[in-house]
């Protein structure tokens, strides 16, 4: 049952064509026409047969067992009925090549796909293509050459420029997929099926909308955390226009949201078709940068300069030659080379120099890549020296890019470049990027290994009390709370606020200022008011009471003055922060579709939409996260000694990042959120003032249903115990667990492993340790029974280590998990595979799921006694005499 549920639309063993063919009555179309002609040609290997619907008796014709892939390429009027011959067939998949299918007729397509269980590629869409099995079911303009290389495309134009461009620049695929409107299967399939593909290293999404985040983001984690992912999307401008009742409604857009998805799902973006297909080029290449320490090497030093400024405004380092390399190297390179910060051979430099540098920049350990330039000199043969690298490329374990610069000179050499698949630019800025680019992948990997829980582990929230003051809010009919009810929610989870009180009267203020002590603040107290320094609302430093008295009543003039309809509650009074160095800074809340909420920080104070000052995160966060967001704000640096104030305390700050997160994960009243300013110095941040926006709960029931990224499920963690008075925690996994998960199966009898993976494996490939440990809590679940050692004497942390897993994965039905179970020998015959199967069944029950089950060899007793005892069915697999098909009802 490890076979991806995709494979027979991928990795089809045999395809049925349902076509008209050439001398037919029936009329054919185009379209079909092209894919009858591109899949004979295309040389597949595997059953290949032509069946023409319109023929008599067609169906009866034919002995064979259901095929893997039924491909229909006929007039549109004909799909359904062909569909559901295919269905008939019992055929696994199918792919629909056409072009102009509505959508009604697309979701009727969808619905007979489904009922007889037919994953369905199209309508709408151009096809697919695998060169590694020969296969061209596309119709596609060219053919891809082979390669590891994945592409995966919402628009068919954009497919066919790809391919051609791909041509003549020697870059080789894995898969081409070309999804149009109306597909069934949508984007999220294929990145999780690309996931597991053995063929394809890397992959390249162009990318026009998302019909579920939740699962795009969970397919696309899963794929970016085994192979790098590059993501071009569309529509990057607003959509519209919105009244936003907030700074971060207003300053926060869709595509900031989706820049800080892709970063947290560990994929990257590029946002031009020229860095698209820069850096399919790079990935195109047998290694990838594991940093951003670039060395350039050049023979001029104008082309090598401007590299080195390119590589400073990307952030990208520039390295060189050790002192050790350069004592070795120098005497044997031309007497004008100079060496920092970048190694410039002069125009003197020969294929043999090149080969020499590039070869010792290769094998230092401060060195991540490297870009060879080369500009045209007279007497310099510019092949040859490509074709120096290209000798030496098998024996470097470093990325090498060049730049050729010129044009008719190096058209030789370019070509020698790409077939020995060493990414090649005609200038020095567009290598640079490239190499920034493919740097990136490994730098988002961090984010992408953090699962925050959603609740952290300080002084627990009222969560009950917050929701009831939303409630009572949204039962007046209001979605705007007032500043002291917005301080209220904040209070709830424990953020530090300024003590604010309302008064309705010159009087009331007067009173209220003296027993809070003077300086005070007064702020305009009304829903219809999004920002009170518009409208003369603010006033600070006031010092006594006729000061307060005076301000109260001129405020309350010029306000209604300006907004006669406007509803005023009266004027909140409150302390001054008491915090003469403080920073100002911003923290906010939006909530678009299709991500749903996102948490934004940046500089605060009346200019915030003006400074621009701001770094988007998706909830949950952590510390890390809560780090990572501070830093990427131009205003962090204010945070350390400024202006002769001594450094801000940096942790309250996060602090009060995890808790507006943990507002944001269990509130998803919430839409909008201005928390400005938030004033940080060395003694801590308060908040001075507050907006929130709320609205009623989406209708998501699934848990956590309003977050893109689910948060670590602490609540399933449990304690247990073990004969003879020790126990173990039962927990989710981790990401974090994958060198205890790697050590437990090391630590395995080899029949114990064999019956775990129906294989003699000795350890979890790097692969394969990466999809155990990163998973989508949504979706599957893992979980890990922890042991502790005792303690050693010398005082040190007793040691942690996995003795038991047991895992469930969702089938592509939604209804039905597959489980797989696994216990430490040593741990055998102590209840623990049973505690561990009932563990995971409850929490796939939780899920809703219907019925569970796994394969189990006939030769693993000890489980098959397991599965009895559980009143699990114990039946054959049809596809595999070998296993027993375990199964029950949840």
């Amino acid at each position: 049952m490890e076979k991806h549920y995709l494979n027979p639309l991928f990795s089809p063993r045999s395809i049925v064509v349902l076509a008209h063919i050439p001398d037919s009555s029936a009329p054919g179309s185009s379209c079909g026409q092209l894919a009858v002609k591109h899949i004979r040609e295309s040389g597949y290997t595997g059953s290949l047969e032509f069946l023409d619907p319109a023929a008599e008796n067609a169906l009866a014709s034919r002995g064979k067992p259901g095929p893997d892939l039924a491909l229909l390429a006929l007039p549109e009027p004909e799909l359904a009925d062909a569909l559901e011959l295919a269905a008939r067939m019992e055929c696994k998949s199918a792919l629909i090549l056409s072009k102009s299918v509505s959508m009604r007729q697309a979701q009727e397509l969808n619905a007979i796909a489904r009922r007889h269980g037919i994953y369905l590629l199209g309508p709408n869409s151009l096809g697919l293509q695998r060169p590694n099995l020969q296969l061209n079911a596309s119709v596609l303009c060219s053919s891809a050459q082979k390669g590891s290389l994945a592409l995966v495309s919402q628009s068919g134009a954009l497919t066919n420029s790809v391919l051609d461009w791909a041509g003549r620049n020697g870059v080789g695929f894995s898969a081409v997929v070309s999804l149009g409107p109306g597909t069934s299967i949508d984007i999220a399939d294929v990145l999780d099926y690309l996931a597991d593909d053995n063929t394809t290293r890397s992959i390249v999404v162009y990318l026009e909308g998302i019909r579920d985040a939740r699962r795009f983001m969970s397919a696309l984690r899963a794929a970016a955390n085994a192979k790098p992912v590059i993501v071009l999307k569309a529509g990057r401008q607003p959509s519209g226009t919105k009244a936003a009742l907030t700074h971060s409604g207003a300053i926060v857009g869709s595509d900031d949201v989706f820049d800080a998805a892709l970063r947290r799902a560990g994929a990257v973006r590029v946002r031009s078709f020229v860095q698209l297909f820069t850096i399919a080029k790079c990935l195109s290449a047998r290694h990838r940068p594991q940093g951003r320490r670039l060395a350039i090497v050049t023979n001029g030093g104008g082309p090598g300069v401007l590299a080195a400024d390119w590589a400073n405004d990307l952030g990208v380092t520039l390295s060189t030659l050790t002192p050790a390399s350069l004592a070795e190297l120098a005497p044997r390179l031309p007497q004008q080379a100079s060496y920092d910060p970048l190694v410039d051979l002069s125009d003197a430099a020969g294929p043999e120099d090149y080969r020499l540098t590039v070869a010792a920049l290769a094998a230092s350990d401060d060195v991540d890549g490297v870009l060879a330039i080369l500009s045209p000199r007279p007497g310099l043969d510019s092949a040859t020296v490509a074709q120096a690298l290209a000798d030496l490329q098998p024996s470097i374990g470093k990325l090498v890019i060049t730049c050729w610069m010129g044009d008719e000179q190096v058209v030789a050499a370019r070509a020698i470049l790409n077939k020995a698949s060493i990414p090649t630019f005609r200038t020095p800025e567009a290598a640079v990027e490239a190499f920034d680019m493919a740097s990136s992948f490994y730098l988002n990997q961090k984010l992408l290994q953090q699962t925050p829980t959603p609740l952290s582990k300080f002084d627990k929230p009222d969560i009950e009390g917050a929701r009831i003051l939303i409630e009572t809010v949204l039962a007046e009919r209001r979605k705007v709370l007032t500043e002291m009810e917005s301080k209220a929610l904040l209070a709830a989870f424990r953020i530090p606020v300024t003590r604010t009180i309302l008064a309705r009267s010159a009087n009331e203020a007067m009173l209220i200022a003296n027993q809070l002590g003077y300086p005070v603040a007064l702020k305009i107290d009304s829903p219809d008011i999004p920002h009170k320094s518009d409208v003369e609302g603010v006033a600070l430093n006031v010092n006594n009471a006729a000061s307060v008295r005076d301000t109260w009543q001129d405020m309350m003039t010029k306000v209604k003055r300006r907004l006669p309809d406007a509803r005023i509650s009266g004027v909140t009074i409150q302390n001054m922060s008491g915090k003469p160095h403080g920073r100002e800074l911003y923290i906010g809340l939006s909530s678009e579709e299709p991500f749903g909420p996102a948490i934004s920080f940046g500089a605060g104070g009346r200019m915030i939409e003006v400074i621009a000052d701001r770094a988007i995160e998706l909830p949950p966060l952590n510390r890390f996260l809560a780090q990572h967001l501070i830093s990427r704000v131009r205003s962090a640096e204010t945070l350390e000694e400024w202006r002769g104030a001594p450094a801000a305390d940096r942790e309250a700050l996060e602090r009060i990042l995890m808790r507006v997160s943990e507002m944001v994960c269990e509130l998803p009243q919430l839409r909008e959120m201005d928390i400005n300013p938030v004033i940080v110095d060395a003694d801590g941040a308060l908040v001075v003032d507050a907006r929130i926006v709320v609205d009623h709960a989406p209708s998501d029931a699934r848990e956590y249903g309003h977050l893109a990224i689910l948060p670590y499920p602490a609540e399933q963690e449990r304690e247990w115990p073990l004969p003879g008075g020790t126990s173990y925690t039962l927990r989710p996994l981790h990401p974090s667990d994958g060198a205890m998960l790697q050590a437990f199966v090391k630590g395995l009898s080899h029949e114990s492993r064999y019956f775990r993976f129906a294989t003699a494996v000795s350890e979890l490939s790097a692969r394969m340790l990466a999809r155990f440990t990163l998973i989508d809590y949504d979706r599957e679940m893992a979980l890990v029974a922890i042991h502790r050692n005792a303690a050693p004497p010398d005082g040190g942390a007793a040691e942690e280590h996995v003795i038991a897993i047991s895992r469930y994965v969702t089938n592509p039905d939604s209804t039905s998990c597959e489980f797989s179970l696994v216990v430490a020998d040593e741990f055998n015959g102590q209840g623990l595979g049973t505690r561990m199967m009932l563990s995971i069944m409850d929490v796939a029950r939780n899920k809703g799921l219907k019925r569970i089950e796994g394969l189990v060899l006939n030769k693993n007793a000890p489980m098959l006694k397991l599965m009895r005892s559980l009143e699990f069915e114990i039946g054959p697999y049809g596809d595999d005499p070998d296993f027993r098909l375990c199964s029950r009802e949840l």
